[in-house]
């Protein structure tokens, strides 16, 4: 089976971005949505980019952003993957300037119904909340994962820690899996010592 790839989401700092990349995480998530307490501005995001090593994926996370304003970030940032995370429609998530991943949140069967529409390179699953978008720390029947019927990458978030990662890699077999308040030790700040511990779990599976 395949290595399971890790994605370290609400990057805010160079200092958490540089651990999380020595530590073996293959993508970094940040998050432009202004309500989120993770949220970290275009321009920040940059300087960050700048400092960062070769093949290490970025990806931008929106919600309920007009096209326009994702693209104006990706020209400045050099974004490789846009991460729709808020309640978008197929047509929404049409980008020509980079790949698209789709999250669902996931609160019953009902959730993924129309999952197989969306003309993105991979599907999220996160834990649904009334409350926010993503970030919860919530997750969900992983058991849901396996009624998607579609052949898209799957990624795996929602709720997901040093402590269960492993159990949910052994139960949905995912593409990926997306890690953020489970490796904080407050909102936008992320703990080292978890971000260790979480990518050594999932790359001893």
């Amino acid at each position: 089976m395949a290595e399971v790839r890790v994605k370290i989401c609400g990057i805010t700092n160079i200092e958490d971005a540089l651990t999380a990349v020595a530590a073996g995480a293959d993508a970094l998530g940040f998050v432009f949505y202004e309500k989120s307490p993770r949220y970290v501005t275009p321009l920040k995001v940059q300087q960050i980019l700048s400092l960062l090593p070769p093949f290490v994926t970025t990806v931008g996370l929106f919600v309920n952003e007009p096209l326009d304003r994702v693209r104006q970030i990706i020209m400045m940032t050099r974004l490789q993957v846009v991460q729709f995370h808020g309640d978008e429609s197929p047509e929404d998530c049409r980008l020509d300037e980079c790949r698209v991943i789709k999250a669902l949140r996931v609160k019953n069967e009902e959730s993924l119904k129309g999952a197989d529409d969306y003309p993105v390179s991979a599907l999220l699953l996160d834990a649904w909340s009334g409350r926010q978008y993503g970030g919860s720390g919530k997750s969900f029947d992983w058991q849901l994962a396996k009624k998607l019927t579609g052949t898209k990458p799957l990624i795996l978030a929602g709720g997901l820690n040093p402590d269960n990662v492993a159990e949910a890699i052994h139960q949905v077999h995912p593409y990926a899996v997306d890690v953020s308040s489970g490796v904080e030790e407050s909102p936008g700040r992320k703990d080292h010592q978890k971000i260790i511990q979480f990518i050594n779990q999932v790359k001893q599976q």
